[in-house]
């Protein structure tokens, strides 16, 4: 499966958190590897230069194959948080999708 990582202007992306999200996002969604090929995640801080509570967001999108895309977000106090909440939806979202792809066989 392959991940790719893009961060907005005011996150700093990095080869190491692109890494880390990588890890994340294989170990959780290891079991779809069949289905999905790509997932990609997009970071962003939602008040730039401002602080702010959960102003980290985490766009997550994969495509299961020949289905439309699935995409959530999630907001968070930091990117890691935001990244682990976008993923545990992904999951769920994908895991519903393929039930009711094997339910209408």
């Amino acid at each position: 499966m392959q991940v790719h990582v893009s961060t907005g202007r005011n996150i700093e992306g990095s080869e190491g958190l692109s890494a880390h999200i990588t890890g994340v996002v294989q170990d959780v969604l290891g079991r779809f590897v069949t289905r999905v090929k790509r997932v990609d995640v997009h970071l962003s801080d939602q008040n730039g230069e401002k602080s702010g509570l959960e102003d980290k967001r985490c766009a997550m999108e994969a495509r299961i194959e020949g289905q439309r895309a699935t995409t959530v977000t999630h907001q968070a106090a930091t990117v890691n948080e935001a990244v682990i909440g976008a993923v545990d939806k992904l999951e769920r979202r994908l895991a519903s999708a393929l039930e009711k792809l094997r339910d209408n066989r």
